[in-house]
């Protein structure tokens, strides 16, 4: 019940009443009637009022494709489904003899048509060839030409002649405009209420993959790709920050957090991309001479017999509680924390609190900086040698390490190959083979039994890596290195800076 739980605490948030749809996919071990109890004694516990208590509901069969109102008969079609629907959600309030008003809220690119501007009409229709005004933030007014109007059906979009009020439309030929904009009529231009796209708080380098294992998998491996790939990012993607970084061939990429700059990062892997990608860093302003740095605000959903645990890893990373109550079976936290103390936190909270807590966050503003996070507290194996990993080498390694490979797996110098279970790095060598000779010695040989290596996600190694270290992306693998491959490089770098 954790998405559900986080569902409904969303519509008490924003005050909504929900529509409730009892799939029977989704609870096939339970009473249809059993399941709405549930849902109902969840909402109440939550703190809903009468009105919201008295929500609309249906029960459905996805896989038999049928939707009734009474679980003991079975209906026909998705009909009824649909026609709660139409009854119970208003449709758009929208005057289609008014002049023209259309709030961009988002937008697209197409390499053929260039930028494409998406939003819900609030008053007016929009005919294809139609002269437009643009009004922007500071009040300036573009004029522009809407060559084509697209209105969206099922996954894709159709081109039509003529979109009215209340539908959403996507407007090609207008290449200025920008989230937040309002597209009018040129004889009435009068402006929506303006959308404020929030400033990016994390940034990371993104260069060029220099590992000896680059270009095995992917298509795109020149600063050229990169370069040309992040700057078709920023046609569509408005909250995204890129520059060059001075002295390089790497760019600097800014987001609104990890989870912003993952999903970008997977999107170019999947693409056929190699990339390197370094430490997420939050962005700092300066404000009267004192440094800030961007805090959000934390939610925390947990178990009472979980809150130790919730508590002590969201206090060391400088959270400070502002309330706490009680939920029914559940304690409901609110935190102050700083997003560079989110990176990372969701993982260890989760298996803290064996997956019963469910949390979100959402950012609060710019507050002076808080001291020092604790970061990893266990050093890494790194690899002295290129080649196949051994089982014989993994076998003595695991002993002191946790192991992020499995016997066969290529590595090189440079390699972040396991976790050592002290603080500070470890070289290591793992594929050393077992020595053999001639003669047979009785009782020295053992079965080797290898732990299963820890499996590490995209968004597990952008929280896992120090400033020292890089994530390795390419189509196939995700693996995690040193930014200088070469011990003795390391060494001498480690004396400079001592």
């Amino acid at each position: 019940m954790p998405q559900t739980r986080y569902v409904l605490s969303k519509a008490l948030e924003y005050r909504l009443r929900p529509l409730v749809v009892i799939n029977k996919i989704d609870r096939p071990d339970a009473r249809p009637q059993q399941a709405l109890d549930e849902v109902f004694g969840l909402f109440i516990e939550l703190g809903a009022d009468d009105e919201q208590a008295e929500f609309p509901y249906i029960f459905t069969s996805a896989r038999e494709g049928y939707a009734t109102h009474a679980p003991d008969e079975p209906g026909r079609s998705m009909e009824p489904l649909f026609e709660m629907i139409l009854a119970e959600i208003p449709g758009p309030q929208a005057d289609v003899q008014a002049p023209l008003q259309m709030l961009v809220t988002t937008l697209d690119w197409s390499e053929y048509v260039g930028r494409i501007a998406i939003g819900r009409l609030h008053a007016g229709s929009l005919r294809a060839g139609e002269e437009v005004l643009a009004i922007k933030g500071e009040g300036r007014c573009l004029p522009g030409r809407a060559q084509a109007v697209f209105l969206f059906d099922k996954l894709g979009r159709i081109e039509v002649p003529k979109a009215e009020a209340g539908d959403i439309a996507a407007v090609v030929g207008l290449d200025n405009v920008e989230i937040g904009d309002t597209i009018c009529h040129p004889l009435c231009p009068q402006a929506l209420p303006r959308l404020e796209v929030e400033p990016p708080t994390l940034e990371m380098i993104f260069s060029v993959n220099t590992s000896p294992l680059a270009g095995r998998s992917g298509r795109y491996l020149t600063s050229r790709h990169l370069r040309d790939r992040l700057w078709r990012e920023l046609e569509r993607n408005v909250a995204l920050r890129v520059r060059p970084l001075e002295g390089s061939d790497a760019f600097v990429v800014a987001g609104r957090g990890i989870l912003h700059l993952g999903v970008l990062i997977e999107t170019m892997r999947r693409e056929g991309y190699e990339l390197s990608v370094g430490k997420p860093r939050v962005i700092t302003h300066q404000r009267h001479g004192i440094v800030e740095e961007p805090f959000e605000t934390l939610v925390v959903e947990v178990p009472p017999e979980r809150l130790g645990p919730v508590m002590e890893l969201v206090g060391s990373r400088r959270g400070q509680l502002q309330t706490m109550q009680g939920r029914g079976s559940y304690q409901h936290l609110t935190f102050t924390i700083p997003a560079r103390g989110l990176i990372g936190l969701r993982t260890r909270l989760l298996n803290a609190t064996q997956g019963t807590a469910v949390m979100h966050h959402r950012f609060l503003g710019y507050r002076p900086q808080e001291g020092e996070i604790p970061g990893r507290a266990n050093g890494v194996l790194v690899s002295t040698v290129r080649g196949r990993a051994v089982a014989f080498s993994l076998d003595g390694l695991q002993e002191r390490a946790e192991l992020f490979i499995a016997p066969g797996d290529e590595v090189y110098e440079g390699m972040i190959v396991g976790e050592n279970s002290r603080a500070g790095d470890m070289n290591v060598n793992p594929t050393k083979e077992k020595k053999l000779t001639n003669i047979r010695a009785a009782g020295n040989d053992r079965n080797i039994l290898l732990k299963p290596p820890r499996q590490l996600t995209l968004e597990l190694a952008l929280a896992y890596i120090e400033e020292d270290e890089l994530v390795e992306v390419t189509p196939d693998a995700i693996r995690l290195r040193k930014a200088v491959l070469s011990e003795a490089d390391r060494r001498r770098l480690a004396r400079q800076r001592a």
